[in-house]
């Protein structure tokens, strides 16, 4: 890979690992250099490569055997809500959204730890340390911001957003198990994507979509959902 000024960027590959989809599976990563000073400037056009932050690594699944993993993003001016999702807007009309420095407090741990514990008892990621807070969700070089929402001034969900000139990356939400009802995770897309149109930052991206993974349906529901195939962006065709 190379940088605006064509600095090339080493590439590695991962050792094999088990996969976090399939557990029957094995999963290796392609990883731009961490190191490299030019991974800021080259982020952007990572994105559109089909590649996602987590922490300080910028990687892409890279399997031997497996290419169930399929990036995708939302064109922000071509989306339309579905009746599902119109009702998730009206039903947190009520909410407040600011924008927040990437950074550790006492309250957004707090749902941190909370929606962890409560949504993935178990998983390995439940009762998490502050550092595991800062060390997966921002990064000194990292464009994050935090999206707050706060109902009467409390903080009942947060969107960890990275943005970029020509998009928005959807990097990880978290918000109150208590109000599952709002559909709080499905909103901060939404959110997400209108911001994206009114910034005109072109795209929200969403990670990894893999067809047939229970975890994964929910993406299907933002239309319409572009696809990366090979080194080109096409539109997801609707379910039959």
């Amino acid at each position: 890979m190379r940088s605006s000024g064509q600095h090339a960027i080493r590439l590695f590959q991962s050792l094999e690992h088990p996969c976090g989809y399939w557990p029957d599976r094995l999963a290796r990563d392609l990883i731009i250099d961490p190191t490299d000073p030019h991974l800021p400037s080259v982020y952007g056009q990572a994105l559109a490569m089909g590649f996602r932050r987590s922490g300080g690594h910028v990687y892409r699944p890279y399997c031997a055997s497996c290419r169930a993993c399929i990036s995708v993003r939302i064109p922000a001016e071509r989306f339309e809500p579905n009746r599902a999702q119109k009702r998730c807007l009206a039903r947190n009309a009520d909410l407040a959204m600011s924008i927040a420095p990437p950074e550790r407090t006492e309250e957004n741990f707090a749902l941190y730890r909370h929606y962890l514990d409560t949504r993935h008892a178990g998983g390995g990621m439940d009762d998490p340390a502050p550092e595991n807070f800062d060390a997966f969700l921002a990064c000194r070089w990292s464009p994050t911001e935090f999206m707050e929402f706060r109902l009467d001034g409390r903080l009942v969900a947060l969107a960890v957003t990275d943005v970029l000139p020509d998009g928005l990356s959807a990097v990880y939400t978290f918000f109150d198990p208590a109000l599952a009802a709002r559909s709080l995770g499905t909103y901060a897309i939404l959110a997400q994507v209108e911001r994206a149109r009114r910034e005109a930052r072109g795209y929200v991206y969403l990670g990894f979509w893999i067809d047939g993974h229970r975890k994964m349906a929910y993406k299907r529901a933002y239309r319409p959902l572009e696809y990366l195939d090979g080194p080109r962006w096409r539109t997801l065709p609707d379910p039959e």
